[in-house]
């Protein structure tokens, strides 16, 4: 994240050096405006691969995430899970006690 943010850094700064030596250095709302749009049109374009490769950073920690909680959830559900395995136990030894009689 920190190199995608330097590399938007340098390339508006970049338009702005720029378009401040092509003559836009009499109005420096303009100046600014123009830079920004252009940087972020350039940036768009030039930096996809480095934000393809964020946003499956990204995603890959939301899926470790979820798979823990998952875990998580399934351990803290083992105590229901033990009694009603026992519950079930008594039951089929309750059933089979009937049938025999």
């Amino acid at each position: 994240m920190l190199r995608y943010t330097v590399l938007r850094l340098l390339i508006f700064f970049g338009c702005l050096i720029f378009f401040w030596l092509v003559g836009l250095r009499n109005n420096e709302i303009l100046l600014l405006a123009v830079s920004a749009v252009v940087s972020v049109a350039l940036s768009y374009f030039l930096l996809r691969s480095q934000r393809n490769r964020f946003s499956e950073q990204i995603a890959d920690r939301i899926e470790r995430r979820q798979a823990a909680r998952q875990r998580a959830a399934g351990t803290a559900g083992t105590d229901g899970t033990d009694e009603a395995a026992e519950d079930a136990e008594l039951d089929a030894g309750l059933d089979a006690d009937h049938r025999d009689r």
